[in-house]
């Protein structure tokens, strides 16, 4: 998702002030990003560990294919 959002344009979540911002507010290293929208930013954490989850699930399904 976040190579398809222009980093200028998008929100992101600072990890340290556990608030929503716009690129260049703070340092590159405090933030989790981008995000299309300002509430999907603030529910960072969740989409981040949705993703994970898919991702896992499909690297085991590959496993378990490859291994048949």
């Amino acid at each position: 998702m976040a190579e398809e959002i222009d980093r200028r344009a998008g929100f992101y979540y600072n990890i340290n002030t556990r608030q929503v911002e716009r690129w260049g507010q703070s340092p590159e290293t405090d933030l989790l990003g981008p995000f299309a929208t300002a509430e999907e930013a603030a529910n960072a954490f969740e989409i981040i560990r949705a993703r994970e989850e898919r991702k896992e699930a499909e690297d085991r399904e590959w496993r378990e294919g490859k291994s048949r």
